[in-house]
């Protein structure tokens, strides 16, 4: 949405998801300010309706980006309904955004929304019961320095409908993903580089005595020949070796991987 309406409105528009509840119409209703411009959204092939409101904070300077101006908020709240002239106007605003929650709902089942009433006092909306649960969606929009809030009530009967479609979906993509993801990740870490350090665990030793040492001395380090030595990849234990010839060098062969119950 915030691609779509940046490209529409030839501005930067941020949108985040500030909530997701499960709420009485009433209560969602209560929430909502008034007057506002509130939409009644057909969900075929769902009976029932869906509500979308966008503040009138928001609106407004909507209005003006779409007549010429820069669309700054302006000083004192606006707090009036909108005209039928200004309805028309924001239709392609709304195509706009019914067209991104189609797109988004696709994964799961087709939903054709469709605009079926326009309403500004959140009280006067009738095509839910004040009991009946909806699922209220919040979305914070930033349009420049203009900011509000847009709101999208669902029936949760609609929800609850596609219950089995959603873990469906939810499984479907895990398992997709595993693979692709793991061999993705692989490709990324395959050119890293590792620190890899063969060592001696031998006794520990004053800093005092380490500062007297001089040529000649003689360090015992109690360590068997046949004892393994510890390989460390990145200063973590991986795997256990011993140590082999490799031509005039030193070289440490991996015996088996390390693990914490040995």
């Amino acid at each position: 949405m915030a691609s779509s309406l940046s490209a529409y409105l030839r501005a930067y528009v941020m949108v985040n998801l500030v909530s997701v509840e499960q709420l009485s119409f009433l209560e969602f209703t209560q929430c909502l300010p008034a007057p506002t411009c509130i939409v009644a959204l057909g969900m075929r092939p769902f009976d029932g309706n869906a509500v979308l409101e966008i503040n009138p904070s928001l609106v407004f300077p909507i209005l003006e980006m779409l007549l010429g101006g820069v669309g700054k908020p302006v000083g004192t709240k606006v707090n009036r309904e909108i005209t039928e002239i200004e309805q028309s106007i924001l239709e392609a605003v709304y195509r706009i955004i019914l067209h991104d929650l189609k797109d988004s709902w696709r994964q799961v089942t087709n939903i054709a929304y469709s605009i079926e009433s326009h309403e500004t006092e959140p009280s006067l909306l009738q095509f839910l019961a004040p009991n009946e649960a909806v699922v209220a969606v919040s979305l914070e929009i930033r349009i420049g320095e203009s900011a509000g809030m847009m709101n999208l009530g669902i029936p949760s009967i609609v929800i609850k409908m596609l219950r089995q479609k959603f873990d469906q979906g939810w499984t479907n993509r895990r398992a997709e993903a595993s693979e692709v993801e793991q061999n993705r990740v692989f490709r990324l870490l395959r050119p890293a580089k590792l620190a890899i350090d063969a060592r001696l665990q031998g006794p520990t030793l004053k800093l005092e005595d380490l500062l007297n040492l001089g040529k000649g001395d003689t360090l015992v380090l109690d360590y068997a020949v046949d004892k393994p030595i510890n390989l460390l990849i990145n200063n973590k234990l991986k795997f256990l070796g011993h140590i082999v010839a490799s031509g005039q060098k030193r070289a440490c062969q991996l015996a088996e991987p390390y693990s914490p119950l040995d």
